[in-house]
């Protein structure tokens, strides 16, 4: 699951140049360092847990109260993803509907109907 959170956060910084500055929210910015911090935090709590369930013999209540413990340090950067991660979804809104550079030419104007007069400059 982290590695497409961590996916989707890549993207939304990279899409954050790309955001039209009429479009640009000034809070996206610490949002998305929030969410980082928290995946960052989330590996490192998920590390200490495999370093500590190696210790303990599954099934025990050390076994459980452990767990409790490390779910419970968790929640709390679940949370800013709950809180801030729909930022990721507004940058990217931001730049599907920035004008483009590359989106189509105007379309050709038909050219004016001629009243069978002559348009040429007369003397």
């Amino acid at each position: 699951m982290r590695d497409g959170a961590r996916f989707l956060l890549e993207s939304a910084e990279n899409q954050l140049p790309l955001v039209p500055a009429d479009r640009a929210q000034t809070r996206w910015i610490h949002q998305l360092g929030t969410l980082r911090n928290a995946l960052d935090r989330l590996d490192a709590l998920e590390e200490e847990w495999h370093a500590t369930q190696d210790g303990l013999p599954r099934g025990t209540e050390a076994f459980e109260t452990a767990l409790a413990e490390h779910h419970a340090e968790c929640w709390s950067y679940l949370d800013d993803w709950a809180t801030h991660g729909h930022a990721i979804g507004e940058i990217n809104t931001a730049v599907k509907r920035a004008p483009s550079s590359r989106s189509r030419p105007p379309a050709a104007r038909p050219a004016p109907a001629t009243t069978g007069r002559s348009t040429m400059a007369r003397r």
